[in-house]
């Protein structure tokens, strides 16, 4: 029995294994343009993305970013896969995820150009060389003087390079509560205004007749024309017209 792991959400042990014939007659259908197959052959290797992420896992603090990078290469593999090479999937697949992965770890999730990461290294040095010769920090203003750059140049490329940082990451914690950083970004269109607006909204529907909440969904949600919806619902299109006009006029009184 497979020894269950969760990574990204996807319990490894719950996959499908293949057997060689299997495999072979899913390469041949995707060769020939089968999207199911490429999908099931996909989450059936998964397994194998897995086994190379473990050997790395200890370079990172998260091991889904590597799985989702090895799956990447996982991809590329199956894409560009020949049947007729004369090897095993598997022997093909494993230096393209180990690639990837490999990739990653050197460059960061975030592909930054060279000319980019020269300037930024440069400035790192150049805040070395400033804070030797002084005992305050050096300010960005400082190397950017140093350098002969505009102080927006160094800023973007010293940015270009630091680590992301998650969404998740938690900036206070103790025993009754912790707060992340998405806890600190606001959302303008998910105001307290707007919020009461879209339950007044649902409400004032749930107040209409089926026929009638039908055709402004048609219409509104779904974007149909009134020639399109009399279609579908067997009206003609002047009573469709006549409907929308009522329940509009029903929608207003109810939100107003």
């Amino acid at each position: 029995m497979s020894k269950k792991v969760i990574i990204c959400g996807v319990d490894t042990s719950a996959l499908p294994k293949l057997s060689q014939k299997e495999s072979n007659d899913l390469l041949v259908a995707i060769a020939n343009g089968d999207m199911n197959a490429r999908t099931y052959f996909i989450n059936c290797n998964l397994r194998l993305v897995l086994s190379i992420v473990q050997r790395y896992s200890y370079r990172v603090n998260n091991p889904d970013d590597l799985f989702q990078i090895g799956c990447v290469g996982l991809i590329k593999a199956v894409d560009n896969f020949k049947v007729d090479v004369g090897v095993c999937f598997s022997t093909y697949a494993v230096p393209m995820i180990v690639g990837e992965i490999r990739r990653f770890l050197r460059e960061g999730s975030i592909r930054v150009s060279r000319g980019i990461r020269d300037v930024a290294y440069r400035a790192l040095q150049t805040r070395e060389k400033i804070e030797s010769e002084s005992v305050d920090e050096a300010s960005i203003q400082q190397i950017a003087d140093e350098m002969d750059l505009p102080v927006y140049k160094v800023l973007y490329c010293l940015d270009a390079i630091s680590e992301p940082i998650s969404l998740s990451e938690s900036v206070y914690s103790d025993e009754e509560d912790s707060l992340t950083l998405q806890d600190h970004i606001s959302d303008s269109k998910s105001s307290e205004y707007i919020w009461a607006e879209h339950v007044t909204l649902y409400d004032a529907l749930d107040s209409l007749e089926d026929k009638e909440r039908n055709i402004l969904l048609k219409r509104y949600f779904e974007g149909k024309t009134q020639m399109e919806v009399s279609k579908e619902v067997g009206l003609s299109q002047a009573q469709v017209s006549r409907l929308e006009k009522n329940a509009m006029d029903r929608l207003r009184s109810e939100m107003s």
